[in-house]
């Protein structure tokens, strides 16, 4: 994991510490050690046992030459990973099942901006969503660098509770994540 910048110790231990804590407490941007943030991402959670889909040439081939990538096409794959709106369509991504919800996909997006709140200073970029359910107090706004409709889609593959698919937003050495549990609502 050197060749993408991430030690593979202290970086993805850093990293999993950081995911825990966007995971527990959807929507709070959370420290990544290393930029991008996207890869220590990646290289904490892809091992062997582990599918991915990604069009980033760098991972792939840093995966492929530790023996730790297992690619599938993104309607099958685990972890899918994508640099802002992808070419595929969110709900035709796993989203488990209500015996084995766990099972439902992953998606790592790495966008150009987020915000811990609603922005309207030149933001333009920025979609704001709002977030409810478990570990958000009440509600809680933020926005994302993806568009309206990619967050729609996503909205409604996370509408089926427990299914659905868990998302973690990145950008330089940021993170935020929105699991499946917690409901969306695109502004």
């Amino acid at each position: 994991m050197r060749a993408l910048g991430v030690d593979p110790v202290d970086d993805t231990r850093a990293t999993f510490r950081a995911l825990c804590e966007a995971m527990s407490r959807p929507g709070t941007i959370q420290q990544a050690p290393t930029d991008p943030a996207d890869h220590a991402v990646v290289a904490t959670l892809v091992d062997h046992e582990v599918s991915l889909y990604t069009v980033d040439t760098d991972l792939r081939e840093t995966l492929l030459s530790q023996g730790r990538l297992e690619d599938a096409e993104p309607t099958a794959a685990d972890i899918v990973h994508t640099h802002g709106a992808p070419t595929w369509n969110v709900a035709d991504l796993t989203r488990g099942s209500l015996v084995e919800p766990s099972e439902g996909a992953t998606v790592i997006y790495r966008v150009d901006g987020l915000a811990a709140e609603a922005t309207a200073d030149g933001a333009d970029d920025l979609t704001t969503v709002t977030l409810s359910g478990p570990g958000v107090p009440g509600t809680r706004t933020v926005s994302i660098g993806l568009p309206a409709e990619e967050l729609d889609a996503l909205a409604a593959a996370q509408s089926t509770y427990p299914r659905g698919v868990d998302a973690i937003f990145t950008t330089e050495d940021r993170l935020i994540a929105v699991p499946r549990s917690v409901s969306m609502e695109v502004a």
